[in-house]
């Protein structure tokens, strides 16, 4: 297993401190603020711990506050609802005595029933397509030194861009973007672990999307960016160590923020999951 995928499996891997209390801690390269994906998979991760012989079919957060990524998150679970068939589950995380975030989660016993579901788009394998890795390394020059040690280094998560759009003075594109995406090594055969890592991996592009009208890019002092809720539905079984394409676009932006949705499919054309999120993409004045 590489080290980046370790290292999302060290997050995912929570202290229990007691009943429904699990503990949870940041990497400790990140100086600013908490990732959100990464309190998505853990607070997923400290439900799925509650819940026996279902999986989660629907998770809806809210980032309340900027997670402190110096101290660990405590992670409270509230059983909700244990029913014949559906199991409810609330968690908020802590930090300084004040909750970051919240997740209500919903699991479901396996059962059938109708079923259709929207095809996969046409596009190229991603054995035939450049890896994110290696397109920010192509420009390694160009990044600056506050950026570099971040943006050039290994990713737990392997992304092959269907479109490349420019990190550096991006140009103005329609509010669409497919990318192929899957964990950097194999993972453990638990569909709940597969769940929560996907969780991680959902909220890592998707506020992207909304700045591909703007002509904004990551790393533009234009603009102040952070999520402020997002919401999942797993609708098959899969594995995000294999390819899985994701599906974005970004139906309006207003008010400062922008509204981003995704699908996730499998190589083999099955829908798998749904998301959507809206995000804090507030103008700001450049510094001098």
């Amino acid at each position: 297993m590489t080290a980046p995928i370790k290292e999302v499996l060290d997050l995912l891997n929570l202290e229990k401190i007691e009943e429904n209390i699990f503990r949870g801690v940041s990497p400790k390269d990140r100086v600013q603020r908490v990732f959100g994906g990464q309190v998505l998979g853990q607070a997923l991760m400290a439900a799925n711990r509650t819940v026996e012989d279902r999986l989660c079919h629907s998770l809806h957060a809210y980032f309340l506050r900027a997670g402190d990524p110096r101290v660990p998150i405590l992670y409270e679970v509230d059983r909700s609802r244990d029913g014949a068939s559906f199991t409810s589950r609330r968690v908020v995380a802590i930090q300084h005595g004040r909750p970051i975030f919240t997740l209500e989660a919903s699991f479901q016993k396996d059962e059938p029933g109708y079923e259709h579901a929207f095809e996969r788009p046409d596009v190229p394998d991603p054995e035939s397509l450049q890896g994110d890795d290696a397109l920010r390394a192509a420009i390694a020059d160009e990044v600056p030194e506050e950026f570099r040690a971040w943006a050039l280094k290994p990713r737990a998560i392997e992304t092959r861009p269907v479109n490349p759009r420019p990190y550096f003075k991006p140009d103005k594109r329609p509010p669409q973007e497919m990318a192929w995406i899957r964990t950097s090594g194999p993972l453990p055969d638990d569909p709940a672990l597969h769940r929560s890592v996907a969780a991680f991996a959902s909220d890592m592009s998707i506020i992207g999307t909304a700045l591909l009208p703007h002509g904004i890019g990551w790393y533009d002092e234009r603009v102040q960016l952070a999520s402020l809720d997002h919401a999942m539905w797993f609708h098959r079984p899969f594995r995000i160590d294999d390819w899985l394409l994701f599906v974005q676009d970004s139906p309006s932006s207003f008010g400062a923020r922008g509204f981003n949705r995704g699908l996730l499919f499998a190589r083999d054309g099955a829908l798998v999951a749904s998301v959507a999120q809206e995000g804090l993409m507030r103008p700001v004045r450049p510094r001098d």
